[in-house]
């Protein structure tokens, strides 16, 4: 073949990419940029390590004939597909460009979505969503819902064999906010993301009811009210370093192992002040991050959640290089009572680490599930029962330590030794039992009380009586309910050497299609 038409047709294929790498054009994204949000591009070179995406499907174009959609065919039909790498790790990512056609779904680019979806679940690697459009695109009528369709199911089918993980960094309304709803973790962006099913002028028809965007489904609303999402970022470049830190705890598949990180934090490093962390008089409140973060390697914990039901704490940490899910009560907020907001939260965190292999590692503090006549009307026996059924469910490697309060069902909830949990520790200053002392008093002495010339001197006599009996850890640790109570400045310690007890640990459920949670 002669030179000149060699130097032809590379320059077509060079003159395509090209096309295809300006999106909706310069000025509009001049217009993305000056809105303080990436282009799809930039965003996906940020996230990956560098030079190592590889597009897919950059040439397609949509195949809607209707409404002048013939005459605008843009490369790549708004969406960038394809492959890279996050720390040497393989990962499959999508990001929507919102410069062409406000980034909405069609009939071709949600193939392209579904494509790497089918590769990621063959390959056994993450997939990242990179959410900025406007929804479905109406000028192809169904089968953009068909679209949508396609990729709920792939969500759907892949939940619990590839991580996903969602960042909301544009607008994400109607039906395109199930993906997202499906996948493991969602971060959103402050000012410049929202997600809602139905927006506010549709709201204000039906109801009445204003709001602004910001208002209904800004990112802290969804991270603080509703709990729809996971993390909320001040900016493109925060979020897309938050994804690339998450993924450092959690392995690419539900047959690998986390990845582990080398760490000179010594294994035996034992805090005195640990010893003191918890008050002597059980209704003043502590924060239970301390503790956290004094154990944990480097005292480094990644919290998931933050902003949503605070009685309960959720994140990973490491132990001697070890990515775990961490779970713990909150006395600092409501005196650490399960609600139904905590147990929901709770729930579906044990359940993705139990789903990737990240073992657990709870501390107790709990004196039993928020009572009320809102949580009862609102069924907190049944999303109560949420967190017990995770629990009891997850077969990963299982670590409880028992700081003070451990109540009622709310004991057997939180990773109690009757449901499966491996070593379960308590501190001095546990105390197990059924309720609290004083409730128990009013209960089980209350005609005695009632019938004393002077009711209050016998009442604070059974509180103590009833405290010297029950407000520690040995009638538990007795039963062997309790393998160990432990000096708190040795749990680190206690907690390393369970888990490396138990890194061949093998468990399973019974035989069945899957468990009936009650939802």
């Amino acid at each position: 073949m002669p030179t000149s038409k060699v130097h032809s047709k590379l320059d077509e294929l060079k003159a395509r990419n090209a096309q295809a790498e300006l999106g909706g054009g310069e000025a509009r994204l001049a217009k993305q940029r000056a809105e303080g949000k990436m282009t799809a591009r930039e965003r996906i070179e940020f996230l990956l390590d560098e030079g190592t995406f590889e597009e897919l499907d950059k040439f397609v174009t949509h195949r809607c004939q209707d409404f002048g959609m013939q005459d605008q065919k843009p490369i790549g039909d708004g969406f960038v597909t394809g492959y890279g790498r996050i720390d040497g790790r393989l990962v499959y990512v999508f990001a929507q460009d919102f410069t062409v056609f406000g980034g909405s779904l069609s009939e071709t680019n949600a193939q392209k979505i579904c494509k790497i979806m089918d590769q990621a679940m063959r390959n056994g690697a993450p997939v990242i969503g990179l959410n900025d459009s406007g929804g479905a695109r109406i000028q192809e009528g169904v089968m953009s819902l068909a679209g949508y369709a396609d990729i709920f199911l792939r969500n759907t089918l892949a939940s619990g064999v590839v991580p996903q993980i969602s960042a909301i960094m544009g607008p994400c309304a109607g039906g395109a906010v199930y993906s997202p709803a499906i996948t493991d973790f969602i971060v959103m962006v402050k000012k410049t993301s929202y997600m809602f099913i139905t927006g506010p002028e549709v709201i204000k028809t039906v109801t009445h009811e204003e709001v602004s965007k910001e208002e209904l489904g800004g990112a802290m609303t969804h991270n603080a009210k509703s709990g729809v999402a996971h993390f909320a970022v001040n900016n493109d470049r925060e979020c897309l370093a938050l994804i690339r830190e998450l993924l450092s705890f959690i392995p690419s598949n539900n047959v690998d192992d986390p990845p582990r990180k080398p760490t000179r934090d010594p294994v035996d490093r034992a805090d005195e002040k640990l010893n003191h962390s918890v008050p002597e008089e059980s209704y003043i409140p502590y924060d239970i991050k301390d503790i956290i973060h004094t154990v944990v390697d480097d005292n480094y914990f990644f919290e998931v959640q933050e902003h949503f039901a605070q009685n309960i704490v959720i994140g990973f940490g490491r132990f001697d290089g070890m990515p775990v899910g961490i779970v713990a009560n909150q006395p600092a907020v409501l005196a650490g009572t399960l609600d139904i907001n905590a147990s929901i939260k709770g729930a579906r965190f044990v359940r993705f680490c139990d789903a990737f292999n990240i073992p657990l590692v709870v501390f107790e503090d709990v004196p039993g599930f928020l009572p009320g006549t809102n949580q009862e009307f609102d069924g907190i026996i049944k999303h109560g029962a949420k967190l017990l059924f995770a629990f009891a469910e997850a077969t990963v490697p299982k670590v409880t330590v028992i700081t003070r309060k451990s109540y009622g069902g709310a004991y057997c909830v939180m990773a109690s030794k009757h449901i499966r949990t491996d070593m379960n520790y308590a501190w001095p200053s546990a105390e197990i039992a059924v309720m609290g002392p004083e409730g128990a008093v009013n209960i089980v002495y209350r005609r005695e009380i009632a019938s004393a010339d002077n009711p209050e001197p016998v009442r604070r006599e059974k509180v103590q009586e009833f405290k010297n009996k029950f407000a520690n850890p040995y009638v538990t640790a007795e039963l062997g309910y309790i393998d160990e109570v432990i000096e708190p400045q040795l749990t680190r310690k206690k907690i390393i050497t369970a888990l490396h007890m138990l890194e061949n640990k093998r468990d399973s459920n019974p035989a069945k299609k899957h468990g009936n949670i009650p939802l």
